[in-house]
């Protein structure tokens, strides 16, 4: 008997943790000998659910359409459970006993560390933690205040195992695409609009810079809610307010918006005219689209606080003693870690006692020119990246790591070896 595994997770949704979501599921295909899988679809952050009707999505259709019913069945029943274990892809907070077992698979806070609440949750709930950076894991590790049974405020620490599995490079084939570049020498930035992306600095930023030059641009690929026309104006009319306080600028800034397939997005990283990323943001659990365009090849501009260090940072050979040693392979700017902001503040997610990066306009903006000035420096390091992330990071490699750190693959093979040793008395009989 199979393995019964229950994945909730935005697997549809066009989000980070949608990714996060397919990953897991793409893991444990890989095993379909070992694992009965099952998949209940959550949404995710207002955003849109994926276009593709490929076969990936008509598989995961199928998940769906087979765990429904088992759903009602031990609603009905909750004293009998039906699955061996749940993978939750969510934040901590959602957390719930949804089988005897219960694995949380989380990006983790972009702050400092995680709050009391989140704790409370994963060592009530969780039997093991995965996450996807040694950032989002470090959170995990600072002590919360809470109360304990007599009310006195302590300091604690989550003590469940917690292990970090790292997203793998995707090989995706790219094309032309119908991207009108007037500039030749271009950045890209690509994040939903909010506080902690930091867009608006970022295009600011970016403008007083490069105000007198004509043949630099900024491509910004963004959405508030969703890839609806209501949404397309309201970001025009957002972007054109800042770029109305540089009347007199000659560089371009570029608006992207709606949905884009992988196939479109990866071809962004690889268009002639877009020569590097930049992530002014003040915090990532991992950074998908850092790590996307760092394995494409792209230099990368961005501060060192947040998932982005774990892929970013490669082995190089000193050229005095011709030892390697993990260097950064990217445009480090300077920042200070203060407070998040009021407007961010989230209960139970983030609170008032977290911290993370504000990047420093002048370095930002230092690292922008010096990018241009001396790309062939920038690209090597970006070739370099490249190389290390498609072996280190390689698909077969994340997905086994992924098995392994569950604990998914020695269960199932635990239950394969009692299935073999009945059926080896039965055969007996």
């Amino acid at each position: 008997m199979k393995y019964k595994i229950l994945i909730r997770g935005p697997a549809l949704s066009q989000t980070g943790y949608g990714e996060q979501c397919r990953f897991a599921l793409r893991a444990l295909r890989t095993r379909e000998d070992l694992f009965d899988i099952y998949l209940l679809n959550i949404p995710w952050g207002g955003t849109n659910w994926l276009f593709d009707n490929d076969e990936e999505r008509k598989w995961m259709d199928s998940l769906i359409l087979k765990t429904l019913p088992l759903l009602q069945k031990q609603k009905e029943n909750p004293n009998n459970p039906i699955f061996d274990v749940g993978l939750h892809v969510t934040i901590p907070n959602e957390l719930h006993a949804i089988a005897p077992k219960n694995v949380l698979y989380t990006a983790g806070i972009e702050t400092d560390k995680v709050c009391a609440e989140w704790v409370a949750k994963c060592h009530r709930f969780a039997d093991k933690i995965l996450v996807i950076s040694e950032h989002a894991k470090a959170g995990f590790k600072v002590p919360v205040r809470a109360q304990d049974q007599s009310g006195n405020a302590v300091d604690f620490v989550l003590e469940k195992p917690i292990e970090v599995v790292h997203y793998p490079v995707k090989k995706i084939e790219t094309k032309d695409l119908d991207v009108s570049l007037e500039t030749d020498f271009n950045f890209l930035t690509m994040a939903q609009w909010g506080p902690r992306k930091n867009i608006p600095d970022t295009v600011a930023w970016f403008c007083k810079e490069f105000k007198d030059d004509e043949n630099v641009g900024l491509v910004v690929k963004t959405f508030a809610k969703g890839n609806s026309q209501i949404d397309k104006a309201f970001m025009e009319k957002t972007l054109q307010g800042i770029l109305n306080n540089f009347p007199d600028r000659k560089c371009k800034v570029y608006f992207l918006h709606g949905y884009m397939s992988e196939q479109e997005i990866h071809s962004l990283y690889v268009h002639p005219k877009i020569k590097a990323f930049i992530n002014f943001g003040h915090g990532e659990g991992f950074g998908l689209p850092i790590f996307e365009a760092a394995y494409s090849g792209l230099p990368v501009i961005t501060h060192d606080f947040g998932g982005q260090k774990d892929f970013l940072y490669a082995p190089k050979k000193d050229k005095k003693t011709k030892k390697e040693k993990i260097r950064p392979h990217y445009v480090k700017v300077a920042y200070s870690q203060k407070p998040v902001q009021p407007e961010v503040l989230w209960e139970g997610v983030v609170e008032a006692d977290m911290q993370w990066a504000y990047p420093i306009e002048a370095s930002c903006r230092m690292a922008m020119r010096d990018v241009v000035k001396n790309y062939g420096m920038s690209l090597g390091n970006a070739k370099r990246l490249k190389s290390w992330l498609e072996d280190k990071f390689e698909q077969e490699k994340k997905y086994e790591d992924f098995l392994q750190k569950s604990g998914f693959l020695e269960s199932a093979l635990e239950r394969q070896e009692i299935d073999d040793l009945f059926a080896d008395l039965f055969d007996d009989e």
